[in-house]
C-alpha cells in the first residue's frame, strides 16, 4: 500500500497548488529542478486549502528564494564529508555511528540540510557495504547505530532486517536509533510485517521522527502509526528544525509538544536551521529563538520543552543554544 501511494504522490508543485487551490505561479519551477519536488498525497490532505502560507505547504513548496546566494551557507553546512569512513558510514560524536542506508525519502523538505548531498555514491548499498560493516563490527567503542539518509523506512522490510539483524550481532551495539519521516508523511509504511520484525529485535530501537507542526501528527493515520511502533517496545522520539513561517512562534511549538505527548512522542531537539545552500530564507535568528525559548520553558512542564542546539561542522557534540 505505501509503495503505491508513494507512486501517487505529487511530483509537480504546480500539480500540489492546484491541488489547493492556489496559483501555480507560487511555486519557482528552477528551484524545483535544482532539488526535485516530492510530496505524498496523504500529507498533502492535511494542507489548508487556499492558503498561500500554510505551514506545510511551505516546508515543501520550491520558491525563488532558494535560488538566492547567500553568505555562510552551503552544501556540506554540517560536515558529513570530513565526517565520512567509509562508503555509508559517518563518525561524528564518541560512541555513535550513522549509517546512510539510502538516499530516498518520501518528502523532500526545502530546508533538508543534505539536499546536496552525492547519495549515489555515497549511501549503503548491499554490494558496497564490507568496509562500514567491517569498521562497526571491529570498534567496541561504539554502542549506538543510527540509520539515517535518506530515510531508511524507505528500505523494504527485508533489507531492512537484514541490517538489523547484522547489527544486532555485534556485542557491542547496545541500540539502535532511526531517523524516519515517513511515520508523519506516509504512515501506511508502518505496516504490520514492519512491526513485527522491529518486535523481534534484541536491542532496543528509538525513533526519531522529524515533525515541525502539530497538524502533522494530529490526524488517525500517523496517530494509528506511531501507536503501533510503541507498541514494538520501540521508544519514540521528535526532533524539530526552527523554521521561519512554520513554527517559529512561542504556541506553535507549544502546541506542537502538546500534540506529541498526546501521540507518544517526546520533544528531543529544537534545531536551529542548518545554514544549507538553498534554505536561507528558513532562518530564524539566534536571539529570536531564544526567545521563543523562554516562553516555551514558562508554558510547559520540563519534559515538554526540546532542547534548542545547533550542529556545528567538526564539534564533539551538538551545541546547547539555550
Amino acid at each position: 500500500m505505501w509503495k503505491q501511494e508513494l507512486r501517487e504522490a505529487f511530483t509537480q508543485p504546480e500539480a500540489l497548488l492546484a491541488s489547493l487551490g492556489l496559483d501555480p505561479r507560487l511555486a519557482a519551477p528552477a528551484a524545483a529542478r535544482q532539488f526535485p519536488f516530492l510530496v505524498p498525497r496523504s500529507f498533502a490532505r492535511l494542507m489548508i486549502p487556499g492558503d498561500p502560507d500554510d505551514p506545510l505547504l511551505r516546508q515543501v513548496l520550491p520558491i525563488a528564494n532558494e535560488l538566492e546566494e547567500q553568505p555562510g551557507y552551503s552544501t556540506d553546512p554540517v560536515g558529513d564529508t570530513q565526517s565520512r569512513r567509509a562508503t555509508g558510514l559517518l563518525r561524528k560524536y564518541q560512541g555513535r555511528a550513522l549509517l546512510l542506508v539510502t538516499g530516498a525519502c518520501a518528502l523532500h523538505c526545502r530546508y533538508c540540510f543534505r539536499r546536496h548531498f552525492p547519495y549515489a555514491r555515497d549511501t549503503l548499498v548491499h554490494d558496497r557495504d564490507q568496509g562500514a560493516m567491517a569498521l562497526l563490527a571491529a570498534d567496541p567503542g561504539i554502542s549506538e547505530v543510527v540509520l539515517s539518509g535518506g530515510d531508511p523506512l524507505m528500505l523494504d522490510n527485508e533489507p531492512l532486517a537484514r541490517l538489523l539483524n547484522r547489527l544486532t550481532a555485534m556485542a557491542h551495539v547496545r541500540r539502535i536509533r532511526l531517523h524516519t519521516r515517513l511515520p508523519v508523511v506516509l504512515p501506511s509504511r508502518v505496516n504490520p510485517s514492519l512491526c513485527a520484525l522491529l518486535s523481534r529485535s534484541r536491542l532496543p530501537i528509538a525513533f526519531v521522527i522529524h515533525a515541525n507542526h502539530a497538524r502533522e501528527i494530529s490526524n488517525v493515520p500517523v496517530r494509528n502509526a506511531l501507536g503501533a511502533l510503541h507498541g514494538t517496545g520501540a521508544t519514540l522520539l521528535n526532533q524539530s528544525v526552527l523554521l521561519r513561517g512554520v513554527n517559529s512562534d512561542a504556541a506553535s511549538l507549544i502546541d506542537l509538544s502538546e500534540t506529541l505527548f498526546d501521540a507518544g512522542v517526546l520533544p528531543y531537539y529544537l534545531h536551529l536551521l542548518d545554514p544549507v545552500t538553498g534554505a536561507a530564507h528558513f532562518e530564524v535568528p539566534l536571539a529570536e529563538a531564544r526567545s521563543i525559548m523562554n516562553q516555551l520553558r514558562t508554558a510547559l512542564p520540563g519534559y515538554l520543552v526540546p532542547k534548542l542546539v545547533r550542529e556545528v561542522r567538526g564539534a564533539a557534540c551538538k551545541e546547547p543554544c539555550g
